[in-house]
């Protein structure tokens, strides 16, 4: 009862906090219709969960199957499976935001800065995006937050219980995606909050390093999980195609580092919005006792940054994510010294909402009008505006439902691995008996023969999606086709009629 009294404030504002969360995660969640990539992890979460032999399937294409695994629990008890696969993201990103409380709390000092820490992400845009979407990228967020928090806790308490958490959750990270493997290469940087004034500084030093050695060599062993698969290997020759290997980049060191500056930082500034950058550069001016701790969040932050300009080869913005969330204590640093400088509550209201603008607006955008929302336009023509966006596969594979509910129908889709449209009829159509399936690549010039010779026995479809210049078969009769968000990209939905 005396710790409700003292943090009642703290306590009722975490609690709206945690309604504010899944409201926006969850509102109109399946507005945005299934991007590429999210085709592909639910398809392989529909085999990994009918077939134990296939647990590993994302490995056959270099992808860790942490995000598989989390979701083939959740398709148990979620009918949508590309709402499972969302609805993960949701629950990784609520723990990112509990993460956020403990780490604002305990480098600072204050809860108060865990508190609007948490606020911070349930607003952030680049969350509200990557919360809402079946992607890995939720999921990364939430064990470097959690690997942060337990890195300084670690540097602190010098526990061996600490070190065992550390390790897991290391561990759980890089069985996710290889950019965990930076809470590993960060750890040394922790040591800025150790305490050298101390007598037993040089015990607790040789402590520390026996501790972190335990956290390194457990998140390997949890690593080494994946030895079991023969794909392991796939996962150097996948990373290879996002990052220049080190003697591949020392022929070309700094070729492409001035672009992909360019190229990440906008992506920072805009999801970041640009008061909050100033408030993470006043951060650094206000309370100067902190600069150790304002450091290690910032090192978190810029670290990655830069090795992913200098290294990186096909970047997307969603690979910056992680990177930005130990910057929310630092803003969250900001607003509390602002509030404590102005102190009349209607002022500081004002203040804050200001401050927080462009991120709502954002938001507001993101749920509404995705389509015209204020983020990068790579992830616009990634998930709305261009051909790797599914805008029509929901409506396809309604009228495909319906035709194939009482007679048996064939439906050919562009592509096979990896293809949208594929995938999306696998996924949702696989396990309909009454269709009949298969992908055709490279679209030939003349039509597949198998096609109007079945349409003389069934009703054959065609989807085209990545395809904007469809070829001049006469067996096609356009059925509907769908405009992808405000691009001019088309998925086209045909019917094969014999000649």
């Amino acid at each position: 009862m005396r710790f409700f009294k003292k943090y009642r404030f703290g306590i009722i504002f975490f609690v709206l906090i945690t309604i504010l969360f899944f409201f926006l995660r969850l509102y109109r969640i399946d507005s945005l219709p299934i991007f590429t990539d999210e085709a592909i992890y639910t398809r392989w979460s529909q085999i990994a969960r009918y077939d134990a032999s296939w647990r590993f399937i994302s490995l056959t294409d270099g992808k860790q199957p942490m995000f598989v695994w989390a979701d083939t629990i959740l398709m148990r008890v979620i009918n949508d499976p590309l709402l499972a696969g969302r609805l993960v993201s949701v629950v990784t990103g609520f723990f990112t935001m509990i993460g956020l409380f403990f780490l604002g709390k305990e480098i600072f000092k204050n809860y108060w800065v865990g508190i609007i820490s948490s606020f911070l992400y349930v607003i952030f845009p680049f969350a509200l995006v990557y919360d809402r979407m079946a992607l890995y990228d939720s999921m990364v967020g939430t064990f470097a937050v959690w690997s942060l928090y337990l890195e300084i806790l670690l540097i602190r308490k010098i526990r061996l219980d600490v070190a065992l958490i550390l390790g897991m959750v290391i561990g759980m990270g890089v069985l996710t995606k290889t950019s965990a493997f930076f809470s590993i290469y960060l750890l040394p940087f922790s040591l800025i909050l150790f305490d050298f004034k101390t007598k037993k500084r040089v015990n607790l030093f040789f402590k520390w390093i026996g501790l972190a050695l335990v956290s390194v060599i457990l998140a390997y062993a949890v690593y080494s999980i994946l030895r079991l698969s023969p794909f392991f290997h796939i996962i150097s020759d996948k990373n290879s195609i996002f990052v220049y290997p080190f003697n591949e980049w020392l022929t070309h060191p700094f070729t492409y580092l001035h672009g992909n500056i360019k190229g990440v930082w906008n992506w920072f500034w805009i999801y970041m919005t640009w008061p909050f950058i100033i408030l993470i550069i006043l951060s650094f001016v206000v309370d100067p006792k902190r600069l150790r701790e304002k450091l290690l969040l910032f090192i978190w932050f810029i670290v990655p940054f830069l090795g992913l300009a200098l290294f990186g080869r096909t970047m997307y913005p969603r690979f910056i994510f992680f990177m930005t969330l130990p910057l929310l204590p630092l803003i969250a640093l900001s607003l509390i010294k602002i509030a404590m400088v102005i102190k009349k509550p209607i002022f500081i209201v004002i203040i804050f909402l200001g401050l927080c603008f462009f991120a709502l607006r954002s938001d507001y955008y993101i749920l509404t009008d995705f389509a015209r929302a204020p983020i990068p336009y790579l992830d616009l023509e990634q998930y709305i505006n261009g051909w790797p966006s599914g805008s029509g596969i929901k409506e396809a594979i309604a009228y495909l439902s319906e035709k194939s509910s009482n007679k048996k129908i064939y439906v050919a889709t562009e592509g096979t691995f990896g293809s949208l449209p594929t995938y999306s009829v696998e996924i949702y159509l696989g396990d309909n008996k009454n269709v009949e399936k298969r992908g055709v690549w490279p679209v030939p010039d003349q039509i597949p023969q198998d096609l109007p010779e079945r349409a003389k026995t069934m009703p054959v479809y065609f989807i085209f999606n990545e395809t904007q210049v469809v070829p001049k078969w006469p067996q096609l009769k356009l059925i509907k086709e769908y405009q992808k968000g405000i691009g001019d990209s088309y998925m086209r939905f045909y019917e094969v009629v014999p000649q």
